[in-house]
């Protein structure tokens, strides 16, 4: 009896967009997953013809999406390409741009700061993605000491946390909200389906699956 494929999904931004896309690729979540007054982590799917009933989806951290699919936990996820270049697994693979989930990693300081940063050879920065902040910064010649926070990351400048923020933005609202402005970008971040590597070449229903979300994504660019 073959091993119940595992596909993983992250809890936040990305997910209600990636439903309606799963749906049409035969990842179908029972009602239960809906209920959002369920502490479940773990859900049945939907039969379908590639991979019987044997799928299950589990809900998790962004982050750990990636952490659960890299080491084999789960075979399939989705997530932001923010992650899976944060993390740089060896056996992750993400084949597929699902063309949803679009914002941009941005680093972001306090408006009117009167720093140059031409003349900074070191900053304390916030942010919950410490090597890419530190990959940003040293391509300037700079040394970041990242201070790593999870969340309220608009928060540290104004208390002394650090100088600048590397963080998610999408409208920049939140930033103008509290006195931050945007000075430049790190990466343009869309969701992503990621794979593990090992599980690719070994399971067919692995496979199966990637062709189903490549060609969904197609149909939806050339419509």
């Amino acid at each position: 009896m073959s091993r119940p494929l595992t596909f993983a999904v992250p809890k936040g931004r990305i997910l209600d967009e990636a439903l309606p896309l799963m749906a049409r690729a035969g990842v179908v979540p029972e009602a239960e997953f809906h209920d959002k007054k369920s502490r479940a982590l773990s859900f049945a799917c939907a039969p379908n013809d590639i991979w019987g009933s044997d799928m299950r989806l589990i809900r998790v951290r962004a982050f750990d999406v990636a952490t659960f699919v890299a080491h084999g936990a789960a075979q399939a996820g989705i997530v932001g390409s923010d992650v899976v270049e944060e993390f740089a697994y060896p056996d992750l693979y993400a084949p597929v741009d699902l063309d949803i989930g679009h914002c941009r990693l941005s680093v972001a300081e306090p408006d009117g700061q009167s720093e140059d940063p031409a003349r900074v050879s070191h900053l304390r920065v916030a942010s919950k993605y410490p090597n890419l902040t530190r990959k940003h910064f040293e391509q300037k010649g700079i040394q970041a000491e990242v201070v790593k926070l999870n969340g309220a990351m608009e928060l540290a400048p104004g208390l002394g946390l650090a100088s600048r923020i590397v963080d998610l933005v999408s409208t920049g609202k939140t930033l103008k909200d509290n006195g931050l402005v945007e000075t430049s970008q790190i990466l343009q971040i869309s969701a992503r389906l990621i794979v593990n590597r090992a599980a690719l070449k070994t399971d067919e229903r692995v496979a199966a699956l990637v062709e189903n979300f490549r060609a969904l994504v197609s149909q939806q660019q050339a419509a």
